[in-house]
């Protein structure tokens, strides 16, 4: 597995009072951000992929934590079976083992024939 440093956790939004931190936080590992609303995941990015915001399936509240992720761009915005491939598609691979390759027929071919 690849190796990346500690998690960073922050809040983002714009409550006037920090007591209300807990419920819009933002993790950084690494090359991923992503961003909860309370302790739901409700948008990520990946380095080199557009930010993913998904649909407010929830409360006011949480609509307004999209709207401070994604600016109210809420046309980007994405369902929940979207969500879950792009996450598949752009995540998931960055915490796979990296394989080892399997030498093929033609590997090694050219220490036949001398130069």
């Amino acid at each position: 597995m690849k190796t990346v440093g500690l998690p960073s956790i922050s809040s983002y939004g714009e409550y006037s009072s920090s007591n209300y931190g807990a419920h819009t936080l933002r993790v950084d590992l690494g090359p991923i951000t992503v961003w909860y609303s309370y302790s739901t995941p409700v948008a990520f990015h990946v380095n080199g992929h557009s930010r993913v915001v998904i649909k407010n399936y929830w409360s006011a509240t949480t609509g307004k934590h999209l709207n401070w992720i994604d600016r109210k761009d809420h046309k980007r915005r994405v369902d929940q079976e979207t969500f879950d491939r792009l996450w598949a598609e752009q995540v998931a691979p960055l915490f796979q083992e990296e394989k080892p390759k399997e030498p093929g027929i033609m590997d090694g071919i050219g220490n036949l024939f001398p130069g």
